[in-house]
């Protein structure tokens, strides 16, 4: 069967060849009707895009990088599909990286987006080094941080506020009454993890309690095992009468652990989760945590990215900064 053309979607459709190749590289560009008489055009004659030929053309691609640090977390999962989504609606396609917090291996990844010469990445970087970004954009490649704040003009951002939402999980364990508190971590080398336990310490020195007093736990990963290790170990050591944990996963760990052992929550321990995954208010006691905007942060991370990529020279950067919610259930009641 011969290989349908640009031009026979072309004429097919009623429309210039020029018009079809505006559909399939700036639908933007393209009023809605003809867009959709296009794209049936499309489906009707089976056409397939040269995908390797025109991006040698044009010197890039219709796909776009996404970094995560670990896309086991359902927090991540939920980023990439808000990212999905507007990439899918202006007609760009997604490659998924997963660095597991490893600088060596997130290198990788972005060695491999540059070779696929994709338009831009978005990038929740496992490290504080520029460079490794500066040197995607020498390449002319767009990248948005996400859930990580810029330090730059020239680089747009999309994050929460980290040392916020830790100030806030701990002031509402204190006004439950707790005063000696245990901070569940994964990696203090993560910024997220370092600023959530910087705003646990503001909220013990606020209500006159000395930060030094935190408790810290650090865990290998962020993951419900890790949790579970971290709360045996507290057991241990004598438990504290709350624990604030660093993100979901980690408190579900710990939740297990306790009930496991026979401790009451929240009567002997209260318990914080962070990113109000689904799975925190379905668990065996509803899990209290700092809500996120998790599936807002990759839309609008991915609409600064295709803006930049798509307009140039009238894009303005962004550094846009979300609060956390706290949302209360039986763990911390």
């Amino acid at each position: 069967m011969a290989l349908v053309s640009i031009k026979d979607v072309a004429a097919h459709a009623g429309v210039s060849p020029g018009t079809v190749s505006n559909v399939l590289n700036r639908p933007g560009k393209v009023a809605p009707a003809t867009r959709e008489r296009v794209e049936a055009a499309i489906s009707e004659l089976g056409f397939v895009r040269h995908g390797s030929a025109s991006t040698l053309r044009a010197g890039h691609s219709r796909t776009i990088g996404l970094s995560v640090i670990d896309i086991g977390n359902p927090f991540f999962t939920e980023v990439a599909a808000g990212v999905e989504d507007v990439a899918s609606e202006l007609g760009y396609a997604v490659i998924l990286g997963n660095s597991a917090g490893s600088q060596d291996k997130e290198d990788r990844n972005l060695r491999v987006l540059a070779e696929h010469r994709v338009r831009g990445v978005l990038i929740t970087p496992s490290g504080e080094d520029p460079g490794r970004l500066d040197r995607l954009r020498e390449r002319g490649i767009s990248v948005v941080l996400v859930d990580h704040p810029a330090h730059r003009p020239d680089q747009c951002a999309v994050a929460v506020d980290d040392v916020a939402g830790g100030r806030a999980a701990v002031t509402h364990l204190l006004a439950k009454g707790a005063r000696s508190v245990a901070y569940v971590t994964g990696p203090l080398t993560i910024r997220q993890c370092v600023e959530r336990r910087e705003g646990a310490k503001g909220a013990m020195r606020a209500a006159g309690l000395d930060p030094d007093d935190l408790k810290v736990a650090e865990a290998a990963t962020m993951t419900a095992r890790a949790g579970e290790k971290a709360a045996a170990d507290l057991i241990a050591g004598g438990l504290p009468e709350a624990v604030f944990c660093a993100n979901d996963l980690l408190a579900l760990g710990v939740l297990r652990a306790l009930l496991r052992a026979g401790v009451r929550v929240p009567e002997d321990v209260a318990l914080m989760g962070y990113d109000d995954i689904d799975f925190a208010a379905a668990s065996t006691v509803s899990l209290s945590s700092m809500r996120q905007p998790t599936y807002q942060l990759g839309r609008i991370a991915t609409e600064l990215l295709l803006d930049e990529c798509d307009n140039p020279d009238t894009h303005a950067h962004q550094h846009i900064m979300f609060q956390p919610e706290l949302i209360a259930r039986e763990s911390t009641q």
